[in-house]
């Protein structure tokens, strides 16, 4: 028995059938009771499949402040549960879904929190630029050091001096095999030894750890002055 032929139309080529979703987006077009094209309104279903997805890495206190709605965040806990590709892949769809029923607003608030994610707290950008300067200075003078142990003295300064060593090892050696030597720094100017090595990495963690302490310990005194 032959296959009924479905009901429907051309457009540029692509057969559109009636009653579809694309036949009723069209239809709106034609009425101009939408405000948005069928690329336009793909590139935000996209977007915010997109945006769904990556809200699963979100930190906690980040997703709580979004008072998205409980389906959402159950959809999205389920969805982090889960292992399979497949059956991951139907919740993230779903995820989707329930992204596309959200007002404009709260997909912006969404997006905002992914953005302060990504870029870290003022204090988290403030201890990197911190560390990335102790670590030239440290691999640039020698006195450094003591202005470091000075600071804190809590440091295992074996462990300091044996990753700075290195550091510079790694440095001078990446130095050596350029192809072109390096400028001669002006007076007064440090010089600049390359991003190079293992320990390069391992001492900026070292110092960025260090330099944490203290605010995470001022964070554990408020929060027993407020239990009292």
């Amino acid at each position: 028995m032959a296959r009924k032929p479905k009901k429907g139309y051309f457009v540029n080529g692509h057969f559109v059938t009636l009653g579809s979703d694309l036949d009723r987006e069209l239809k709106a077009e034609l009425k101009g009771t939408s405000d948005k094209s069928r690329t336009d309104m793909k590139k935000d279903s996209d977007h915010r499949q997109a945006v769904g997805e990556a809200l699963m890495d979100l930190r906690p206190k980040l997703l709580k402040g979004l008072d998205l709605p409980e389906r959402l965040m159950q959809s999205l806990a389920e969805a982090k549960k889960l292992t399979d590709f497949g059956a991951k892949r139907r919740q993230l769809q779903h995820v989707g879904k329930m992204m596309r029923q959200l007002d404009e607003a709260t997909v912006m608030a969404c997006e905002a929190a992914l953005q302060a994610q990504h870029q870290g707290s003022p204090q988290e950008a403030a201890e990197v630029r911190a560390a990335e300067q102790w670590r030239d200075q440290l691999m640039a003078d020698d006195a450094a050091l003591t202005h470091w142990m000075a600071s804190h003295p809590e440091t295992d300064i074996q462990a300091l001096r044996s990753l700075v060593r290195q550091a510079r090892k790694d440095a001078e050696k990446a130095l050596s095999t350029q192809p072109t030597p390096a400028p001669e720094p002006a007076d007064g100017e440090r010089v600049r030894l390359p991003k190079a090595g293992k320990a390069y990495k391992e001492l900026f963690q070292m110092l960025r750890e260090a330099l944490r302490a203290p605010a995470a310990d001022a964070d554990d005194t408020d929060d027993g002055e407020d239990d009292e």
